[in-house]
């Protein structure tokens, strides 16, 4: 059991040495400001620990297990961790036979799938850096990434990625070999290394250690140049094992498994990719168009998604049941999820309410767990804020999600909601070896075993960034009185109107995109008299609901979008948003688009988060015209 709690003054730690990471942390009066929260490390690992380790000690020991599930046509192929280790030695030694020396930098741009995990792997054992670049990556910042990372080789997935490369290829001189997956570009890599002994890859793989470099993940760019964040193979070990050992082992358990269908060129998949082959999860992968039969087939135990992917999963089933005359039945499911999960947050659910929750249990929430598989009991949630209601209504339905908090320089998760220690609402408490600190205005400071060595050739940069060890996330927080994290804006992005009145849009933006016909919005009045939006319509949503409403099948989001019906829906969105902020801070006025922000306007990054400098440039009209008498 944990020792006595101690009091604290709001700016001190909590002592790591009296907190039990098993039982609930240290208690503080109520009505403290807490300013600091830290939990200990619950894995520690020796100087010589590299991400290598974990495959090649399964294979050895455990030759037999399964480690992979690989889709092969409509079924999916067991991969064994001898097989698996044995084809990262191959393309390793293939690695080392083109030249590629220790430290090294690969790029790979490609979606996620098997190959994907295979050749970051196959970089680490030849001592290589990995440095992902999203499939739907321009030239010109394939060129930025693949220049400024230095890159000697990449493998790419398709011939259109390799023309993209092709396109500047002479601004990259030491860019040596370009491989492409769907033309057997792994098994090419592959024949150059038939001549390299297996002793090779063996000295090559233990020569890293904790504190070097393991990958090169560029930051998203929604307020600029992309920045090379420096993660090492500690970073990304010592993440893994305290997440699965410590945070989540409820759900890291024998027989556990997930399906990634995130990018992996984002650090967020990429965490979980490093933590199934840590803790010896059955790893598969998919992507968004072929998720649905895939789910169905490879039956998860737990899912990783951002926000918007829950968003769409509720307002699918909400609409299909209106569609089908069984909008109220919906409703009344909804309801009685949300209560149940209320209820179980603050004590237990009264007799009537289980009831209630059994027959819609029957009825509606086992359609739903079946539609991902049937044995999803979890899934982890982050990139952006989880409506409360939303995060509510999914652990009443069964499905527990687990909101957490991080950033590519945390390595993802700064803090996560654990099974056991859930708050709805919050993003949770640190992850083990991690602190959280609140600065004097507000931002979120992090500083363990995940936070990034520095920014690639980038000094300057890194030393704004980190400050004795601590990183300046630009996010704007509170610890309450137990450690969990409730994240209330971004400190760059707080909107000042002529009054004086400081706003965080994000509270606003999250609520309206809660809404089943709003894809995206933007909140702004920086400067100006009054808080305004601009929103943009969901297409998905807005077939079925031209149907339900008797609109032609043919209206196009120009029409919809100057529609009375679709304007009263977003007007009653709005007023819902504004019940949740002061008077000063409510919308006043707003602008539906008559396109969408995607990423490839540039409007999007390729993890759904709105580059806001970028819309309000090409959107500067539109906003001007908000505020004209």
């Amino acid at each position: 059991m944990p020792a006595d709690p101690q009091k604290s003054d709001p700016r001190t730690s909590v002592d790591p040495e009296k907190i039990d990471p098993h039982q609930a942390p240290a208690q503080f009066d109520r009505g403290v400001a807490v300013r600091e929260f830290s939990v200990p490390a619950m894995v520690e690992v020796a100087e010589s620990t590299n991400l290598t380790d974990a495959p090649f000690s399964r294979a050895a020991e455990r030759p037999g297990q399964i480690v992979l599930r690989r889709k092969d046509g409509a079924s999916w192929r067991p991969v064994t961790a001898r097989e698996f280790a044995a084809e990262v030695t191959r393309l390793a030694k293939g690695l080392v036979a083109a030249g590629v020396q220790p430290g090294d930098r690969v790029a790979l741009m490609s979606r996620t799938r098997y190959e994907w995990t295979l050749i970051d792997y196959a970089v680490w054992a030849a001592g290589a850096v990995t440095v992902p670049i999203y499939e739907t990556s321009s030239a010109e910042q394939v060129e930025w990434i693949a220049g400024d990372s230095g890159a000697v080789c990449a493998f790419v997935e398709t011939d259109a990625h390799r023309a993209t490369f092709e396109e500047v290829r002479d601004r990259l001189p030491g860019l040596s070999h370009v491989w492409v997956i769907d033309d057997g570009g792994l098994d090419t890599a592959a024949e150059l290394g038939e001549g390299v002994d297996d002793a090779v890859i063996e000295e090559r793989r233990r020569s890293r250690t904790s504190g070097d470099l393991a990958t090169l993940v560029y930051t998203s760019g929604t307020t600029g140049r992309p920045k090379g964040c420096e993660l090492t193979h500690g970073n990304l070990v010592l993440t893994a094992r305290n997440g699965v050992q410590g945070a989540i082992s409820e759900i890291a358990v024998a027989g556990s498994s997930t399906l990634l269908f995130l990018p992996l060129a984002h650090v967020f998949a990429r965490l979980i990719q490093v933590a199934t082959i840590e803790g010896g999860i059955v790893l598969g992968h998919s992507d968004i168009a072929g998720l649905l039969p895939d789910l169905a087939s490879f039956r998860p135990t737990f899912l990783l998604a951002v926000p918007r992917v829950f968003e769409k999963v509720y307002n699918g089933a909400e609409q299909k049941a209106i569609a089908e005359g069984k909008g109220k039945i919906f409703k009344a499911a909804a309801d009685t999820a949300i209560a149940y999960s209320r209820a179980l947050q603050e004590g237990s659910p009264g007799l009537g309410l289980r009831l209630r929750h059994k027959v819609f249990d029957a009825l509606v929430y086992k359609k739903l767990r079946a539609a991902v598989g049937g044995r999803v009991q979890y899934a982890v949630s982050g990139g952006a804020a989880l409506g409360e209601r939303l995060g509510h209504f999914f652990r009443g339905v069964g499905i527990t999600i687990l909101e957490g908090y991080g950033l590519t320089e945390t390595t993802a998760p700064a803090t996560v909601n654990r099974p056991s220690r859930l708050r709805i609402g919050t993003v949770g408490q640190p992850l083990p070896g991690v602190s959280v600190r609140i600065a004097e205005d507000g931002e979120v400071l992090v500083k363990g075993v995940n936070v990034l060595r520095g920014y690639w050739n980038n000094e300057a940069a890194t030393k704004e960034a980190l400050e004795d060890g601590w990183f300046h996330t630009g996010d704007l927080g509170a610890l309450d009185d137990e450690g969990f994290l409730r994240i209330t804006g971004r400190k760059k992005e707080i909107l000042v109107t002529a009054a004086g009145k400081n706003v965080a849009p994000a509270p606003l933006e999250d609520r309206l995109r809660a809404h089943p016909l709003v894809s995206q919005c933007l909140v702004v009045g920086d400067g100006r008299k009054f808080i305004s939006a601009l929103i943009t319509l969901d297409e998905e949503a807005l077939g079925p609901w031209k149907e339900r409403h008797g609109k032609p099948a043919g209206m196009t989001l120009d029409e919809l979008r100057r529609d009375p019906d679709v304007i009263a829906e977003i007007d009653a969105a709005v007023a819902a948003a504004n019940r949740a902020v002061s008077h000063a801070e409510a919308i006043k006025k707003y602008r539906i688009l008559g396109v969408d922000f995607t990423e490839e306007a540039g409007h999007m990054t390729p993890s759904l988060k709105v580059r806001r400098h970028v819309v309000m440039k090409d959107f500067a009209a539109e906003i001007d015209a908000l505020y004209e008498d």
